[in-house]
């Protein structure tokens, strides 16, 4: 291996190790593994039972061991004794392909052998709360539009400017933080890289900023729809696909009125073709349709879409096209799995090209006002059940990400659902006690 981690370890002062992965609902699960041990994971892995997790196994399997990936280890910027790994998960020497960071890396590997690379980029939305979840932590923060508030923000800066200053500690090239849409709400924005790396650091920015809210006394939380009147937690991911060196943008086209080549105009049509049965991944809770379906707002706008449609520099659409070369994927949200994400989007985008699907027309409409004016605009799922029965359905998107992946997930979703609909809410008791 070129790096080897024992060797790191003593370079860098590491006492630590977390191996981690992300089970296919999100969960970061890891083991701390110390240093002395590390030359011996790094070979053999870290060992888990699947069971134990989120990933459609029972426990007579047997043993999963999570290989990490040396590059892509960061030091806790925190604690820089720790040490943090994204690994690869095997049984019987053979990759668990069921497993999320796997899944993206076989995507990753078919767009390769056609000679392209995706980039991407996050915005990744929060709220900072009261540590009991119940409330914003800022009492003050109460303006009706609140986004961008100065003053709000600067009641944040100790918190802010640490999550910051670890970015650029970890020199992931952080540009901009701002005040976001709802009270208590924030985002975090740092630069672009190939999916990969911007999976794995999506999701270490989670863990990470609900860490360092936490040692503040605070609660961060990335929930899509923490509160009915106030905007949603997204997560935007802006697109663009270049060739294999990673140098020259092939979704550029200066000819184009949106600055969008042919391939990228395929790219999208796949996107706009399979993202109904995309849906329960890029918005994977019960939580996700109170967001995507949701009234208005306190502040005006919901900002996240509810059919499928795209346009140029227009914020209502699902998607929009900001700028040349790129455009913005504006429907997931705060709950989805960061290298479930990628994967959906490359697998979609893969199969536009391969079939030279055309998006359809482009609408410059405000949606929220005229949307219901386009007829056979295709809609958004309404809840998780009519998305995960969707995403089941879909011969294309098996056939991508794989049978074994997309009837594990389901399956987990289904149970999730089926959860849920056991439980009785507040609603039900203010609305029909008395019925």
């Amino acid at each position: 291996m070129a790096k080897q981690l024992a060797t790191i370890a003593k370079q860098k002062g590491i006492k630590y190790f977390l191996i981690s992965f992300v089970d296919l609902f999100g969960v970061l699960r890891a083991k701390l593994v110390p240093a002395r041990a590390i030359a011996e994971m790094q070979q053999e892995g870290a060992g888990f039972a699947g069971f134990a997790s989120w990933l459609d196994m029972t426990p007579a399997h047997p043993d999963m061991f999570a290989i990490p990936d040396p590059d892509s280890l960061i030091q806790l910027p925190w604690k820089p004794e720790v040490g943090w790994l994204a690994g690869d998960l095997w049984m019987d020497d053979k990759p668990v392909e069921a497993s999320p960071r796997v899944a993206l890396k076989r995507q990753i590997e078919k767009a390769a052998k056609k000679g392209y690379q995706m980039k991407t980029g996050v915005e990744c939305e929060y709220f900072l709360i009261s540590p009991d979840g119940q409330q914003i932590a800022d009492a003050k923060d109460t303006q009706e539009k609140p986004c961008y508030d100065q003053s709000a923000l600067m009641r944040r800066y100790d918190v802010i400017s640490e999550i910051c200053d670890s970015m650029i500690e970890l020199g992931w090239g952080p540009y901009q933080n701002d005040h976001e849409d709802a009270n208590g709400q924030f985002e975090m924005n740092w630069d672009f890289s190939d999916c990969l790396s911007t999976a794995d650091r999506h999701v270490f920015f989670k863990y990470m900023t609900k860490q360092i809210a936490e040692n503040h006394g605070l609660r961060a939380t990335f929930m899509p729809k923490p509160f009915s009147h106030l905007t949603g937690n997204g997560c935007h991911a802006h697109v663009s696909l270049w060739d294999k060196t990673g140098k020259k943008n092939l979704f550029a086209n200066k000819s184009d009125e949106l600055g969008l080549s042919k391939v990228a105009y395929q790219f999208l049509g796949g996107i706009m073709h399979n993202v109904e049965a995309l849906g329960s991944i890029f918005n994977p809770t019960v939580n996700s349709y109170k967001r995507i379906n949701a009234p208005r707002t306190l502040s005006g706008a919901t900002w996240s879409p509810n059919a499928v449609s795209y346009s140029g520099n227009n914020r209502t659409h699902m998607i929009r096209v900001p700028g040349a070369g790129r455009f913005e994927m504006r429907l997931m949200d705060g709950a989805a799995n960061p290298y479930l994400m990628q994967a959906g989007i490359l697998a979609a985008g893969l199969d536009g090209i391969e079939n030279k699907r055309d998006p359809g027309k482009r609408h410059d409409v405000n949606m929220y006002e005229e949307g219901h004016k386009i007829k056979g605009l295709k809609k958004l799922p309404l809840n998780l059940l009519d998305a995960v029965r969707k995403t089941q359905a879909s011969k294309s998107l098996k056939a991508a990400l794989g049978e074994d992946l997309v009837d594990s997930y389901c399956k987990l979703k289904m149970e999730q659902w089926n959860s849920y609909t056991k439980s009785i809410s507040q609603w039900e008791y203010d609305n029909t006690l008395d019925c």
